[in-house]
């Protein structure tokens, strides 16, 4: 494996743990939304230089699958709401599909 399979490797192991950590802090939120600067702040603890872009990117991935909200105030901010779909993920009820790094069941 060179150079470039590993970096390739890394920022995919990036993405798909920034997605459950999402998700994680949003299940710990409920049943109020959370804005865009907690769930950076949460994700900031395991990678230090994450940007609000790349949150957001995630969480438009994590709408577009069905398991988060969003929404936008009158002031701006975002702020993301887990909804079934994504509570069952997170409490294990269903199967995760690839994409998301959500470890195995009582791990």
């Amino acid at each position: 494996m060179n150079a470039e399979d590993l970096a390739r490797l890394a920022q995919r192991a990036r993405r798909e743990t920034t997605r459950w950590l999402l998700l994680l802090t949003l299940n710990i939120a409920r049943p109020a939304p959370a804005h865009l600067g907690m769930l950076r702040s949460v994700a900031a603890a395991v990678y230090s230089d994450i940007t609000e872009l790349e949150v957001r990117r995630e969480l438009d991935y994590l709408q577009g699958r069905e398991l988060i909200s969003t929404r936008t105030d009158p002031l701006g901010q975002l702020h993301a709401k887990l909804e079934r779909y994504g509570i069952d993920v997170v409490e294990y009820t269903v199967d995760c599909e690839p994409g998301i790094a959500r470890p195995p069941a009582g791990a």
